[in-house]
């Protein structure tokens, strides 16, 4: 299991090749995640493919957008619960063979008059996937040992990152080579592969709830026991800090990633769906280099709440150079790189802050309150952007308007929760601990 060090305290990590060398468990969850993220992007771009191809909306593409967001937020609570009180490792095989079925489904979406089941697949994918990462995320301190949580964190991270920059690279060009049919098959395939590799992650035994009730009475009793995570988190003014870093930056983000789709398609108009993946690759990009870039430069994890807010306002910035450079196609990417390495960097260490924080028996409901939170949030900024390009509104006008949301939304992080967590520092005894 993870250490436990006092506020303040210096931290050490252990490099990404010993980590994976020296932990089996590590590797194999690693291993899962590696060919089912590769999957999923692959699927992404065929999804946000095949709705511009059968109504040319950018509110229906929008509605892509939010059938990965809303579906995640609603179904967190509860797949923080089961994080709590099931077997973890058994969840997450089940979520990944339930998954596999799911997106074979979209093999049956053949014109406008499908949208409705493309987007109830979407929903029931990404409501599936709800259950396994807070899963994940709650086993990770279990099965490493001191000096490898936040590696593991960032090698997860820069995971999701160089899979979505793979993904998306290649996807494109797989999508218009071979159709999207092919895409939906190799997608269920990665599942089946993640089942095996996490079939083989050895879970210690752990502190989750196990009260008199029975197994049986799981969503009976989820009602009460969500509320009681989120108690938790309230009650915890150093958790809930941290629980708002990601949401923070989806104020702004949200809408940005959104008109990520839409900008890969006007900058690369007779590139198809490869356009589109040239974007959401400098994205992967970004993201991965953030999380290795922070393990490295932020070793003081006292400064950690400032580089949070710092990290929101430089990807803002990021994106007030998209808009000024936009008729540049390479300039445009390079600066998307640029906004989501910040990005990866805020999110990759306040992940680590909330894993470390939070009490084993709480820390699916904590993780999936993070997750309520970002998807809400990004949910919303995604609607408000789809609404404003339906109106009329500029792309570019679009763009400058979410990254100047996303520059306010950091500094005033910075003005609030800096103070906040210097004072807790200062004196922890003054806020509840674990």
């Amino acid at each position: 299991m993870t250490d436990r060090r006092q506020p303040g305290e210096a931290r050490e990590s252990v490099g990404f090749g010993t980590l994976l060398r020296g932990n089996a468990d590590v590797r194999r969850l690693w291993g899962g995640t590696v060919v089912s993220l590769f999957g999923d992007w692959f699927n992404t771009l065929a999804l946000y493919r095949l709705v511009l191809d059968l109504t040319g909306s950018e509110a229906a593409l929008g509605g892509v957008f939010l059938t990965k967001m809303l579906p995640l937020a609603l179904a967190s609570p509860i797949a923080g619960v089961l994080a709590d009180r099931l077997d973890r490792r058994r969840l997450m095989i089940g979520a990944d063979l339930v998954r596999a079925v799911i997106v074979l489904g979209f093999l049956f979406v053949r014109d406008a008059d499908d949208l409705w089941l493309l987007y109830t697949l979407g929903a029931a994918q990404i409501a599936v996937s709800a259950a396994f990462t807070p899963a994940k995320n709650a086993v990770l301190p279990l099965i490493t040992k001191p000096g490898e949580l936040l590696t593991a964190n960032a090698l997860l991270a820069a995971t999701w990152s160089s899979m979505l920059a793979i993904g998306a690279a290649a996807g494109g060009p797989a999508v218009d080579a071979f159709g999207t049919d092919v895409v939906f098959l190799l997608d269920a395939a990665t599942y089946l592969v993640s089942a095996v590799f996490i079939f083989r992650v050895r879970v210690p035994a752990t502190d989750l709830e196990d009260d008199d009730e029975p197994r049986q009475s799981v969503l009976r009793v989820a009602g009460s026991k969500v509320v009681e995570g989120w108690r938790y988190v309230l009650a915890r003014p150093a958790v809930r800090r941290i629980s708002l870093a990601k949401a923070t930056w989806g104020l702004g983000g949200g809408g940005l990633v959104f008109v990520l789709a839409l900008l890969g398609n006007n900058l690369f108009p007779s590139a198809g769906t490869t356009g589109i993946g040239i974007l959401f690759a400098a994205r992967g990009l970004g993201t991965g280099i953030g999380p290795i870039l922070a393990r490295s430069l932020f070793t003081d994890e006292r400064r950690w709440p400032l580089v949070l807010g710092g990290c929101v306002i430089a990807s803002g910035l990021g994106y007030l150079s998209v808009a000024a450079v936009v008729d540049y196609r390479w300039a445009v990417a390079a600066c998307v790189v640029f906004a989501h390495a910040a990005s990866g960097a805020n999110w990759v260490l306040s992940t680590t802050l909330l894993q470390e924080r939070s009490r084993d028996a709480f820390r699916g409901r904590v993780i999936s309150t993070d997750w309520l939170l970002i998807t809400l949030v990004e949910s919303f900024s995604i609607f408000v952007a789809s609404l404003l390009l339906e109106a009329g509104v500029d792309l570019v006008t679009v763009v400058i308007g979410f990254a100047l949301v996303e520059v306010a939304s950091g500094l005033v992080w910075i003005a609030t929760v800096v103070p906040a967590e210097a004072r807790w520092r200062a004196s922890p005894e003054t806020e509840p601990g674990r």
